[in-house]
């Protein structure tokens, strides 16, 4: 069982940063692969990058390809997102994942979520 708390959300204008965190409970954090999605509203939620076990492999999505960096810190049981130039379009709800796998993409089965943040970029 792992539970993930998701923190740093919030309300930023377009062209800054911010940093989202994501504290796991549990022992077994680092033999799970992990991941942000976001959901904005009216759509549905969507892969927004994966990291695997040890932190050796990240995957995004097109959309934040070269903005955002995923990262993980097993020693603290914490994932992490830095979001850089943030647009409108990144306006959503983001939540943490994690998954039973070696690595986590779009499509990868996810095992549990975070409760999410909300992370609203004014134009």
């Amino acid at each position: 069982q792992v539970q993930l708390v998701e923190s740093g959300g919030g309300l930023v204008q377009a062209g800054g940063s911010l940093r989202l965190s994501c504290a796991a409970s549990g022992r077994a954090f680092s033999s799970y692969a992990m991941g942000w999605f976001r959901q904005a509203p009216g759509k549905e939620r969507e892969f927004v990058a994966g990291i695997d076990w040890i932190g050796a492999i990240t995957s995004y999505a097109d959309a934040v390809k070269g903005r955002f960096t995923i990262s993980r810190d097993n020693a603290k049981n914490t994932l992490y997102l830095q979001m850089n130039t943030l647009k409108p379009e990144d306006t959503a709800v983001y939540y943490c994942a994690a998954s039973r796998t070696s690595m986590l993409y779009t499509t990868t089965p996810v095992n549990y979520w975070g409760q999410g943040t909300q992370v609203t970029v004014s134009a």
